[in-house]
């Protein structure tokens, strides 16, 4: 491998709802006795589920396979009301990790289906997320994922508003809006975006460095759909070579010239630093910062009290005296505390 330098975009890697849900799910790895169940994949990323099943959190697709009074967590993707409802049956306790943007959207599905809406929603069939988000009005409730799926819905009497799958890219979103605008011209959007900003800021970063790099990796497993819009945006923009890996040791020993790096927000930094070391650029690292992210999503609700409990006894010898207190969460990072998950 000859790889002269390594432009690295910023702001890459995880978002806020990512580090709140892995803090979390960590908080209840230390709280309880295992196993910890958690409703879908923690993230999409493959480390980190498997840095958490090395500890007995159990990753399930059903709520009937959690044993009545067992701790559960839901994933940061969002869940069908049923499900939450369903999961807090049988005395367990329950925490709902689910990012607040999605929430957000949750929240306008429910408004605009009450109002009598059709519900057009932009999103990847048989991703967690829009199955969660459709499943809040699932008879008013339309997915469609290209230009031609909007020209193939029905003209509808009623209403109709557009609503997005987060982690869309602007490029797929943009498309499809234009289309639904003209086949439905009262069309109702949100006073803010669905999309993540998160999301948004990484796609910036990555036109950032694009054009300045002979080939470009994007850090992040097949089923995160950040990281495979990611992954796209590369190739439209004209890079001539784009990798998606999960590790570094999948980064061929051809590559010569300037690389440049992203991970997509399930993608943790350890993972950017042992590809940065396996590249093993001549001249070293540029890293070209998009926008500073100082967002900030506080632990669960129902977690709170029990951090507290946790970091009071911890500060009296009582438990591990690395854990601290809700007050003082924001100070540690996800990619932090999953290099203590061993």
């Amino acid at each position: 491998m000859a790889v002269d330098k390594v432009i690295l975009a910023a702001p890459r890697g995880f978002c806020a709802g990512v580090e709140m849900a892995i803090k979390a799910l960590t908080w209840m790895v230390r709280a309880f006795p295992a196993p910890v169940y958690c409703y879908h994949e923690i993230v999409h990323n493959k480390i980190v589920v498997e840095r958490f099943q090395s500890l007995g959190v159990i990753f399930v697709d059903d709520i009937n396979e959690v044993p009545e009074g067992s701790p559960i967590m839901l994933s940061a993707h969002g869940s069908a009301p049923e499900v939450v409802a369903k999961a807090r049956k049988g005395k367990r306790f329950v925490v709902d990790a689910v990012c607040p943007l999605v929430t957000k959207v949750h929240h306008e599905v429910k408004v605009r289906s009450g109002k009598g809406h059709k519900i057009i929603y932009v999103g990847h069939q048989g991703h967690e997320e829009a199955i969660g988000t459709m499943a809040v009005a699932p008879s008013s409730t339309y997915r469609v994922e290209s230009v031609d799926e909007v020209s193939k819905l029905p003209i509808f009497a009623e209403p109709v508003s557009l609503l997005a799958q987060t982690t869309l890219s602007h490029r797929d979103w943009s498309s499809i809006l234009k289309a639904a605008q003209q086949r439905f011209p009262s069309l109702f959007l949100p006073g803010r975006s669905d999309l993540c900003f998160a999301t948004t800021n990484r796609q910036g970063a990555l036109l950032e460095i694009a054009e300045q790099c002979d080939s470009v990796i994007v850090i992040g497993s097949a089923n995160s759909s950040n990281t495979r819009a990611l992954e796209r945006l590369a190739r439209e923009v004209g890079c001539g070579k784009v990798l998606r890996v999960n590790h570094a040791n999948e980064v061929p020993k051809t590559l010569i010239g300037v690389v440049g790096v992203t991970a997509g927000a399930s993608a943790p930094e350890e993972l950017v630093q042992e590809v940065i070391s396996e590249l093993a650029p001549v001249n070293g690292v540029e890293e070209l910062n998009f926008v500073t992210e100082e967002e900030y999503f506080p632990p669960p609700r129902e977690l709170r009290p029990l951090i507290n409990a946790i970091g009071f006894f911890a500060n009296l010898g009582f438990a591990n005296s690395g854990v601290k207190s809700e007050n003082e969460d924001r100070a540690i990072g996800a990619s932090e505390v999953l290099t203590t998950l061993v």
